[in-house]
C-alpha cells in the first residue's frame, strides 16, 4: 500500500528535497534516481531502495506498472500532489516518480573480480556532472570493467550525473575520490597499462596503441587535462588526430572515441 503525504513538513519530503545538495547526500548516504528509465534500472540492480515518491495524478501505464512492482517488493511508497512533488524533483516536466536510493560503495579490488583482462576508465578531476555521467554510460555500454574518479571529480550522485549516466551507474563498478598515488599503485600492482589522453609532442595516436591487454584509459579535467603526476606515471600518452579548426574535443567525446577503439580491438582479437 502507498501512503498519502499532504505536508511539505513531512520528514520524508524534507529528506528528499535536501538531497539536491551534496552535503545531505553525504550525510544520509542516499541520493535520488528520478524518472521511469532510472527507476527501471534501479529495479534491475541490487541497490537498496529506501522509499519511492510518485504523483497522485499519474496515469502513465509504465509508471503505474513500476508502482505495482515496488509494492510487490514491499518498498515504502508515498503518493503526493504536484506542489509537493515539485519540491523534491530536480527536473522540469518530471515524469512523476522518483526513488531515494542508498549509495553503493565499491573498492578498487571490485574492478578485478569479474575481469581477467580488465579495461578501466579513469576520470582525473573531470568536474562537469554531465561529462562524468556520459563517460560512465559509455564505459558501461562498451563493457568496461570499472570506472575510477580521482579527487576533484564531480559527485557521481549529483542529479545531473545520475541522469546523464542513464542507469549505467547501477551496473558498472565506480570508485570515487581516489588519490593519484593510490591509482598508480593499483595499476602497477595489477600489471595494468595506462594510457593518458594528452596534447603532447610525445603522445601517440590512440589507434596505434594496444588496448586489448589489461588497460586503463585516463581522461583529464576539462580545462587543464590530465594531472602532471598521472602524465608522468602513465605507460603512454595518446591523442586523437584532428584536421579541422577545433582546438580540442569535449572530454566525453574524446573518451567515447578511445573507449570504443579499445572495444574494437578486443572484439577483433577474439574473432
Amino acid at each position: 500500500m502507498s501512503e498519502v503525504i499532504t505536508s511539505l513538513q513531512n520528514a520524508h519530503i524534507k529528506l528528499a528535497a535536501s538531497l539536491k545538495q551534496k552535503k545531505y547526500r553525504d550525510m544520509h548516504q542516499v541520493f535520488i534516481a528520478e524518472g521511469t528509465r532510472l527507476v527501471e534500472e534501479v529495479l534491475k540492480s541490487d541497490w537498496e531502495i529506501k522509499f519511492a515518491i510518485y504523483l497522485d495524478s499519474v496515469k502513465n501505464e509504465r509508471i503505474l506498472h513500476l508502482v505495482d512492482e515496488l509494492k510487490t517488493r514491499n518498498c515504502a511508497l508515498y503518493r503526493v500532489n504536484q506542489s509537493i512533488y515539485d519540491k523534491v524533483c530536480e527536473t522540469k516536466g518530471s515524469q512523476g516518480i522518483l526513488l531515494v536510493v542508498k549509495k553503493y560503495q565499491y573498492n578498487l579490488s571490485d574492478i578485478l573480480k569479474k575481469a581477467e583482462n580488465p579495461v578501466v576508465v579513469v576520470m582525473d578531476s573531470v568536474q562537469d556532472p554531465g561529462n562524468v555521467g556520459t563517460i560512465i554510460r559509455t564505459a558501461d555500454a562498451a563493457g568496461c570493467s570499472g570506472v575510477i574518479l580521482t579527487k576533484g571529480s564531480a559527485d557521481i550522485f549529483n542529479g545531473k550525473t545520475v541522469r546523464s549516466a542513464m542507469g549505467a551507474l547501477f551496473h558498472v563498478p565506480i570508485i570515487e575520490d581516489v588519490e593519484t598515488e593510490d591509482l598508480l599503485q593499483f595499476v602497477k600492482k595489477n600489471s595494468i597499462r595506462t594510457y593518458a589522453a594528452a596534447l603532447d609532442k610525445t603522445a601517440k595516436t590512440y589507434f596505434s596503441c594496444d588496448f586489448a591487454k589489461p588497460t586503463a584509459m585516463i581522461f583529464g579535467n576539462e580545462g587543464n587535462g590530465v594531472s602532471d603526476t598521472l602524465l608522468i606515471g602513465a605507460s603512454e600518452k595518446v591523442f586523437i588526430p584532428m584536421q579541422g579548426d577545433a582546438e580540442s574535443l569535449n572530454v566525453a567525446t574524446s573518451a567515447a572515441i578511445i573507449i570504443y577503439e579499445s572495444l574494437r580491438q578486443r572484439i577483433s582479437r577474439n574473432c
